[in-house]
């Protein structure tokens, strides 16, 4: 795919007047005076861009955007099109162009829809990207990233999958220990296409979780209609995940650790055993230790659950698998919402990489659900965030060199979308060059027209620059 742009009018001083407006820009620039020769010349090369007239003889503009997109389904179409004509262009934005504008269309105007095109399209393969690396390393349950803590995470659910051991995955609330607990059933050979069943101990009451997790015989208690299978039998042959196990009762912790020790469990209103074959798995978000050392849960079943600990790492602590995250969930609401994937403005992603993101993964997922639910925009902007994104100071911390305080969280590795400082201390020449680029770039919040006019070079130039400079 080339980076060029074709432009399409049967008008032949149109063709000059367009061709010269954009390539005093920098741009490279093809024409072709039908929809035919329009179509052959994409035949040939891929365009960045088709800028075509609606009004044409033969081949309408409408015509030849639906031809194009058929052969090319991503490439960009911005449409010319008379007062007249105003309902077609309309109806070319439903088939799939980009934008429309009026003629005689203003240069200025006419830069910045293309520029906007072309930034669209380059996210858009960033996307791309983004979601190939997605599919790569997100095999484990809907688990995504690429960052050292990750990939330790990946490597102990391989390695404890085939096993029978009893896991405790711990993290803070929000960090996916359910996901983990899903990706070792999952990975276990002998467990996988069997039962995997859930349960929050602290969203139960003592007795009814007992009752959830045991069972009960008829006329057990008041209420107890019929016998009830309780999920130590329900996940028999696959596995049983106590989430918030901290929360058990002393009781309740006492008939655990019987359970996982004898192997079997006795219903309520009845004395008689019943044997089980359950992979157990157990979470917590508090920090179990310290509750064995306040006497809150006991140390013998602590021993028992912890044989292996899986422990997540917050997001703020891997802060690196942003970006892939972000691709994951505009993937996935995007299929959800049967539209196509939204781009994230580069200013979005820098917000992002800024947040100590408090409720982890679960925000994340919050926000970009969010994004999709109110507003019907093609793209992800700043102002579709909730309030603390737009109130926030965006800056991403500099690459450091080397070393860096123990106790902070690792500087994150984002796409070429995401502008990050070099150190201030840095005065060379190349480094006060990149400062001023991407203040500019800032100031004209990422118009490269505008930023060209300010730096005073072509937009051609300013590509490179911005290329070898990583902005």
């Amino acid at each position: 795919m080339t980076d060029d742009i074709l432009i399409v009018d049967d008008e032949p001083n149109m063709l000059k007047t367009l061709g010269k407006i954009l390539e005093r820009k920098g741009f490279p620039v093809r024409t072709a005076e039908n929809g035919k020769e329009a179509m052959a010349a994409i035949e040939d090369s891929e365009p960045a861009l088709l800028l075509t007239d609606l009004k044409m003889p033969e081949m309408s503009g409408l015509e030849l955007l639906r031809a194009a997109r058929e052969r090319a389904p991503k490439l960009g179409v911005i449409v010319l099109t008379g007062h007249g004509t105003i309902e077609t262009a309309v109806e070319a934005m439903r088939h799939g162009a980009f934008d429309y504008l009026l003629k005689p269309c203003n240069a200025d105007e006419l830069l910045i829809v293309i520029d906007r095109a072309l930034e669209v399209r380059r996210m858009i393969g960033e996307v791309k990207q983004l979601r190939r690396q997605v599919e790569k390393l997100g095999g484990f349950a809907g688990l995504v990233g690429d960052s050292s803590s990750m990939k330790e995470v990946f490597a102990a659910i391989r390695s404890v999958a085939p096993r029978r051991t009893t896991v405790l995955i711990t993290g803070e609330s929000g960090t996916g220990k359910e996901l983990v607990a899903r990706a070792i059933h999952r990975a276990d050979p002998a467990r996988a296409e069997r039962a995997f069943l859930a349960v929050n101990c602290g969203a139960f009451s003592p007795h009814l979780l007992e009752s959830q997790l045991f069972g009960h015989r008829k006329g057990a208690f008041t209420g107890a209609v019929t016998d009830h299978e309780g999920l130590f039998q329900a996940a028999s042959g696959g596995t049983l995940f106590l989430d918030e196990v901290s929360e058990l009762s002393k009781d309740l912790q006492v008939k655990f650790l019987r359970a996982l020790e004898e192997r079997e469990v006795t219903p309520l209103g009845t004395n008689k055993p019943v044997k089980i074959d359950v992979r157990m798995l157990a979470a917590s978000n508090r920090n179990l230790e310290e509750c064995v050392r306040k006497g809150d849960f006991r140390e013998d079943l602590y021993f028992r659950i912890n044989v292996v600990t899986i422990a997540l790492p917050s997001l703020r602590d891997r802060l690196e698998d942003v970006p892939l995250l972000v691709s994951h969930f505009v993937q996935t609401f995007a299929d959800e919402y049967g539209i196509a994937p939204k781009p994230v403005d580069p200013e979005v992603m820098r917000r992002f990489l800024s947040h100590s993101w408090p409720g982890n993964v679960r925000e994340l997922r919050n926000v970009i659900e969010r994004t999709f639910a109110l507003s019907d925009e093609p793209e992800i902007r700043l102002e579709h965030l909730p309030r603390q994104f737009g109130e926030m100071h965006a800056t991403v911390p500099a690459i450091a060199a080397t070393g860096g305080d123990a106790t902070s969280p690792p500087t994150p590795t984002v796409p070429a979308a995401v502008a990050v400082a070099p150190a201030p201390n840095d005065t060379s020449l190349e480094a006060l060059e990149r400062r001023h680029i991407a203040d500019v770039l800032r100031q004209t919040r990422g118009s490269k027209s505008e930023a060209a006019k300010i730096l005073k070079i072509n937009r051609k130039r300013l590509y490179r620059k911005i290329k070898k400079y990583g902005l």
